[in-house]
Order: C-alpha cells, then structure tokens, then sequence
C-alpha cells in the first residue's frame, strides 16, 4: 500500500514533513490493542460479578442477599472481597507502574508493550482457570501487571510515532480501542449468561483475543524513534524516523529529537527532575486530569452498568443487554473524539462535555429519587429506558471528553527528559484513584443511594472550573515546543517558566540541563 498522499505541513518552526504512512497506521493501530485489552478486563467484571453461577462458586453471601426481598436494591452487592476482584488489577497495576517506567526508558516502549501481552497471557489463563478465590485474585493481580505496562509504554509510543497533526486522533485510538473492549466484553457477557455453569469462565478467558493482538502486535511493530535515539542507536532511530515519516528530509526533526535525548541524558534522577519549577504545570495538570478522570463517575458505571442496573429494577439479562447499549454509544463517541480532537481542540471537547456530564447525572439522580425506593422491584419500563438514555448521554460525552483527552495531554506536555517519568506518574495517579473507586462504589451506593449521582456531579462542575481557567490549548502545538508555544505564553502557568532559571541554579547538578540548552 502506497503513502497516504498528503503531508503534515505547516509553518517551517511549528511542524515537520511527514505524511500519514502506511506503517504509522499499522503501528498505532497495533499498539493500541493494549487499549482494548484494558477495556475488556474494565468491562468483563461487572457482567461477571451479576451472574449467579460466578456469585455462587466465589461469593456465595452476596447470591444470598442478591434474591433476598428484605435487603436494600441498593445494598445487595455491597460486599468488599466482590469489589476487590475488581479492584485488585487497578492496585497490581499501580505497583507494575514504577517498573514500567524504567523499561519504558531503558528497553524502549516496543518491549514494554511486550511484557505487558506476557502478563496479560498469564492473567487470563489463570482467571479462566479459577478454583478458588485466591487463584482468581492471583490472575487478576497478573492482569493488573499488564495494564500498568501497558498503559505506561502505549500512550507515549502513539504521541511519539504520530506526526502531529494528526497525534490527536492517533493518540486516542488507545481510548477508542478501550471503548471497544468494554463493548466487546458486554457482548460476550450478554452471550454466556445463560451458559451454566461455566459461562463466566468463558467470559473471563476471551480476555485471550486481545492479550495474544497485542503481544503479536509488539513483536511486529517499530520501535519510536524517540526511544531509540534517547537509548543510544542513532542511525537506527534516524532510519526509523524516514520509515514512519515517508520522505528522507527528517534532518529538522532529527536534530529536535536528538537534541532533546542529549538534555534528557543529563537527567540523572527524572523523578526528581519533575518536581522542578519549571516541570510542575505538566505535572500538576497531568496528576488533576486523572483525578478528574475518576471522579466523573465513568468508572463505576462502566466497572459495574450490569449490577447498577440489576439495582436499579432490570432483570439479569435487561442489566447486559443495558450495558451492552452503553458501550455501543461509548465506542462511537469516542470515535467523534478522533474526528473533533485536532479540529475543535482538547479545551472545547472538555468544557462541553462538562455541561452535558453534569445535567444527565442531576436528571438521573432526581428520577432515581423520586421513582426507585429501597424495596421497589423496579423504576417501571418508561422510566427505565429514560434512565438508560441518561446514562449512554453522561457515557457519550465522557467517550468524546474526559476519556481519550485524560490520556493524551499528559502524554503530549511533558518534556523528553521527564516524559517516562511523568507517564508513569500519570499512570500511577489514574490506577490509584481507579482503585479508590472500584473498591469503594458499592459501598458508596449502598449509603448514598441516587446521592452518588450528585456527588459524581458536583465533582464535574470542579474539573470544569478548572478546565476553563487552567488548561492550556495543545492542539497542534509539536511535542518539543510545548515549553515555548504553550506553558510560557499562560497567564498562570507561565510564571513557573519564568523563574526556571534561577530554580535551576538552587538545583545544583540538575541546573545544568538548563544550562545546556541553546
């Protein structure tokens, strides 16, 4: 297949020649099979955790209170070892973060993506295969590991191999491959409710499709030119950087790159080179963004849709079916997120969303209150579909928001030399308050009841505050120039670049990456 016949053109300081190749394509399409991976094992488990056949083998108390009349709709799966089978992969995938940040740097993302089919191979053998509750929560923890290298090598080897005008979009295949997931494993759970008794193992171990798509994946694609040249293998990344780009004339962005790798070896201690002044607007932003990312609620609803709606009066296969509706509107917004992300920008796409997330959780939140009671068997048909229709509102603007652009600005902000470093911060921040949520939501619904829809909502108006007044546009702004064309020219953020200077100096040893620049 021949190049695409256009190039990434712009002004001669803002962008480089390159066209959209048939191998960049291919790579990031490959690459971001992680990206589905990570939506199936979200998606899988609470499909798995409604079924009867599952409940009965691993949580037989929850069984118990699930047909019982007497017991709260809104209480029936508050139980804390069912919310660690689900939280436990976002607390191993957590750990696995600080270990991925040094093979991201060191090996390359290419390997990195590797290890992470490796784990997810294992996990997914061992959760099919489950006889007990520990060996289920083993496999788990084994697919956590998989999750934080991949989500720690994925985003950063999609942002480096995409020309920029384009590393939006590319960028956010991650985030639609996730939608895709969750979409698949609500089909699949739709599939094997009615296989018993071992329809949840089938469920679970389908996970195989995309953990093999990856590690194929890995040992297919390239290496970014970023990794390679930052390691050390100059005609390599320089080789690489023709391939991808489709034309010989990459001396300009060959020189960037090259230049930031020298700045970057430098950096004897990234993570401490982070917290610097003129490091912390990326850092802050990036830790906010996925803090904000968790408290919209997305999560929990997509961690749950089928129990959330088993509690809300649904029948065991109207909860699936729910679900599966859910992530069918969640992989077409995000798909709207490609198209619109490097036209409209990431500000626009943020703030909309904020609007549309806050009015469909205060409405869902009302019907719940006035409609559904402790012990009611269900909302009736009407106010059911209403509720399903204000869901899949929140889950599109979240797909075409918070979901894709939580992952991507970090990964396009920071600078190379902190860029592992502060992925893995992203990482890590994003799974510890995934975990928070996974382990803490049924507990939480079982007290607050529909309040859990206002306080996801008061949340929203929060990170909307702070999208208007703090976040920079980055739209088609190149990787390396983010320092000069975004965080100097903030009303707020730039008095961090100001004084990097004379912080450099009170860094000792660390002042002279300042001072090797040009």
């Amino acid at each position: 297949m021949p190049a695409a016949g256009f190039s990434v053109s712009a002004s001669a300081s803002s962008e480089f020649e390159a066209k959209i190749t048939p191998i960049v394509i291919i790579s990031c399409f490959m690459a971001a099979t992680g990206g589905l991976m990570f939506g199936y094992d979200v998606g899988i488990s609470g499909g798995v955790t409604s079924m009867d056949d599952f409940l009965i083998k691993f949580f037989p108390a929850v069984y118990r209170r699930k047909h019982e009349t007497t017991e709260s709709n809104y209480c029936k799966y508050d139980n804390q070892g069912l919310q660690l089978f689900t939280s436990s992969l976002y607390l191993a995938g957590l750990t696995a973060t600080f270990f991925a940040s040094y093979t991201t740097r060191n090996l390359g993302r290419r390997l990195t993506m590797l290890i992470a089919g490796i784990f997810f191979i294992v996990g997914v053998i061992l959760t099919g295969a489950a006889q007990d509750l520990p060996m289920l929560i083993v496999g788990r923890i084994l697919l956590g590991c998989g999750v934080g290298f991949a989500n720690q090598a994925v985003p950063l080897f999609l942002s480096e191999i995409a020309p920029t005008r384009i590393r939006g979009g590319l960028n956010i295949l991650f985030q639609l491959n996730v939608t895709i997931g969750i979409l698949f494993a609500s089909l699949v759970n739709y599939g094997t409710d009615n296989i018993h008794p071992w329809g949840w193992r089938l469920s679970l171990s389908l996970a195989g499709i995309p953990a093999l798509l990856l590690t194929v994946g890995a040992l297919l694609v390239v290496d970014t030119p970023n990794s390679l040249i930052e390691r050390g293998r100059l005609e390599e990344g320089k080789a690489v950087l023709k391939k991808i780009r489709g034309t010989e004339n990459v001396e300009p962005e060959y020189n960037e790159i090259l230049e930031a790798s020298r700045i970057s070896h430098q950096v004897k201690h990234p993570f401490r080179n982070l917290l610097q002044r003129r490091n912390r607007p990326q850092l802050i932003i990036a830790i906010l963004l996925q803090i904000f990312q968790q408290f919209t609620g997305i999560n929990a609803i997509m961690f749950y849709a089928p129990v959330l709606f088993n509690t809300l009066g649904f029948k065991s296969s109207a909860a699936l079916y729910s679900a599966v509706i859910t992530g069918a509107v969640n992989v077409l917004s995000t798909v709207v997120s490609i198209y619109s992300v490097d036209k409209v920008g990431r500000r626009v796409l943020l703030l909309e969303a904020g609007v549309q997330m806050f009015l469909s959780q205060v409405v869902i939140a009302v019907v719940l209150g006035v409609k559904l009671s402790d012990h009611s068997d269900n909302l009736g048909r009407g106010y059911g579909i209403f509720v399903v229709v204000m869901v899949c509102t929140f889950v599109s603007s979240f797909a075409w928001s918070w979901g894709p652009l939580g992952w991507l600005i970090p990964s396009e902000t920071f600078p190379l030399e902190t860029r592992s470093a502060g992925q893995s911060v992203t990482v890590c921040v994003n799974l510890l308050f995934t975990f928070v949520i996974a382990q803490a939501f049924l507990s939480m619904l079982c007290h607050l009841k529909y309040g859990i829809f206002v306080f996801f909502s008061a949340w929203v108006v929060v990170m909307s505050v702070f999208v208007l007044f703090f976040l920079p546009e980055t739209k088609n702004v190149p990787i390396e120039e983010m320092a000069e064309r975004v965080w100097k020219q903030h009303w707020f953020w730039k008095r961090f670049m100001d004084d990097d200077d004379d912080d450099d100096k009170s860094n000792g040893a660390d002042g002279a990456v300042k001072k090797a620049q040009p």
